[in-house]
């Protein structure tokens, strides 16, 4: 047997939790921690001998997070805006940047959109990026 399979036999009880997808919440956070080590040695560098391993773990947080913590689809424009809104305690009549209350009112049930304009104005009031306003 050559030497470096040995050196993996030898070592195999502390490596295989590192290359096995996590199958609870307390294998995932080892995996994390695991993860975080890893990086802190050096895996964050790609020339590290460490950067496969990190980039094999990281795949596997990956896949674990996409199955029990899916991260919620994008808020629409107007989402947002009425998230704003409740948050500001404003009212409709108080958003002069889209229009009047028929107008906000309107892009609220989505019978309309934002146009540039007021996605520039209400970036600018709420101290945002225009792309949270414009595109949806």
């Amino acid at each position: 047997m050559n030497t470096q399979i040995d050196a993996v036999i030898t070592h195999w009880r502390h490596i295989a939790p590192l290359l096995t997808p996590p199958a609870n919440d307390a294998d995932y956070q080892s995996l994390v921690e695991s993860m975080d080590a890893i990086l802190d040695a050096g895996g964050a560098d790609e020339n590290n001998p460490l950067a496969g391993l990190a980039s094999m773990i990281g795949d596997l947080i990956a896949k674990y997070e996409a199955q029990h913590y899916p991260m919620p689809s994008a808020m629409s424009s107007q989402e947002v805006l009425a998230f704003l809104m409740a948050q500001h305690h404003l009212r409709q009549s108080d958003l002069p940047e889209v229009g009047n209350q028929a107008k906000v009112s309107e892009v609220l049930s989505g019978k309309r959109k934002i146009n540039l304009r007021q996605a520039k104005s209400l970036a600018k009031r709420f101290g945002l990026a225009i792309e949270v306003f414009a595109g949806t």
